[in-house]
């Protein structure tokens, strides 16, 4: 073998489709999948344009229940009351400021 001699590899119809599987299934990216059987993302490409699957070019899938939508928007929900609390309070530090710079003002002229 020479120096520049490519290896050329050959994957089983199996394989190809257990990596179409597992990318499927979204706990790893074409990258990882990559680095982990050690195949460029470019040939995961080549096998999704071959099995017809688009639906997994370039795309992220996140799943979510029932039960995780409702949790997100009441933790959204929670996050709004949160800063308008946050608001409040800092609008009421600068009225007590306020009250003591117009108090220390008061005292100073009645001590003149």
């Amino acid at each position: 073998m020479y120096k520049n001699d490519k290896v050329i590899r050959r994957y089983s119809e199996p394989f190809k489709l257990k990596i179409l599987d597992e990318l499927t299934k979204g706990k790893l990216n074409k990258y990882q999948l990559g680095k982990v059987y050690g195949i460029a993302p470019t040939t995961i490409n080549e096998w999704i344009k071959k099995y017809y699957r688009k639906d997994l070019m370039n795309t992220r899938v996140t799943v979510k229940t029932k039960d995780e939508i409702t949790r997100i928007k009441e933790l959204q929900k929670e996050i709004e009351q949160l800063k308008k609390l946050l608001l409040k309070k800092d609008m009421d530090a600068l009225v007590d400021e306020s009250y003591l710079e117009v108090a220390a003002m008061n005292l100073a002229i009645n001590q003149s």
